[in-house]
């Protein structure tokens, strides 16, 4: 008699899509900078590093290969800098988030990485407490702004100024979810502090977007900061 083959398990559509360690890969020319931050993540069992790369280059070719959930990208590298790649690492992979690690004296360079899609802006002297909390909010699609970048790029950033920001005004609820979203809650911290279902935070975030002419979460963030909805360093 034929043996029945066992049934495999239906996928549980509920499942948290962040569990498991998150799959991280570092992208900078200095290889102390790539061992510093790898015996740091190393010791976490949440998070995985999955590759190195020392140039732009050979991080979306790596990136092809890995699939990293994250990256870590410098900004100054040779052969083609942070900027290039994560322009063309969003075109390729547009579900990989990246944070940008830079110093205070790479201004322009981050503002450009605003708009080739980087998802957090860190300073490499962040804390490891501060990093790691960073890689799983980038996980989940959510900004990570160090106060000092994020105070440097209101000065070039005018969305506030947006005449179809204002024909389109928020609600009051709407602009708490964005207060929240500037201070890098996530749906289920906001949906919590309001007592609204994620669902609903969700479909509020996305009133948002569409009613400021904004891309993503970071840019909200932004435009919160220079409304004054939340404080900054």
């Amino acid at each position: 008699m034929a043996q029945v083959p066992e049934r495999l398990p239906k996928p549980n559509k509920n499942a948290d899509p962040s569990a498991g360690a998150a799959r991280v890969m570092l992208v900078d020319d200095h290889a102390i900078v790539r061992q510093g931050l790898r015996t740091f993540l190393d010791l976490q069992d949440d998070i995985t590093v999955v590759g190195e790369a020392k140039d732009g280059v050979e991080a979306l070719r790596l990136a092809q290969e890995v699939a990293p959930e994250v990256i870590l990208m410098d900004l100054m590298m040779p052969r083609m800098d942070g900027i290039e790649t994560v322009r063309r690492m969003k075109a390729a992979h547009p579900h990989m988030q990246i944070i940008v690690l830079t110093s205070f004296g790479e201004d322009q360079k981050v503002f450009a990485a605003i708009r080739a899609g980087a998802t957090g802006f860190l300073l490499k002297d962040v804390s490891p407490q501060d990093l790691a909390a960073a890689i799983h909010a980038a996980r989940r699609g959510e900004a990570s702004l160090a106060p000092g970048i994020a105070t440097k790029l209101l000065q070039e950033i005018a969305v506030g100024a947006n005449p179809a920001a204002e024909e389109h005004p928020l609600t009051d609820r709407e602009y708490a979810v964005l207060a929240l979203i500037a201070q890098g809650r996530s749906n289920r911290q906001i949906s919590e502090g309001l007592i609204i279902s994620e669902k609903t935070v969700k479909t509020h975030v996305s009133n948002i977007l569409a009613k400021l002419h904004l891309e993503d979460r970071t840019q909200a963030a932004i435009y919160a900061l220079k409304e004054g909805l939340v404080p900054f360093a």
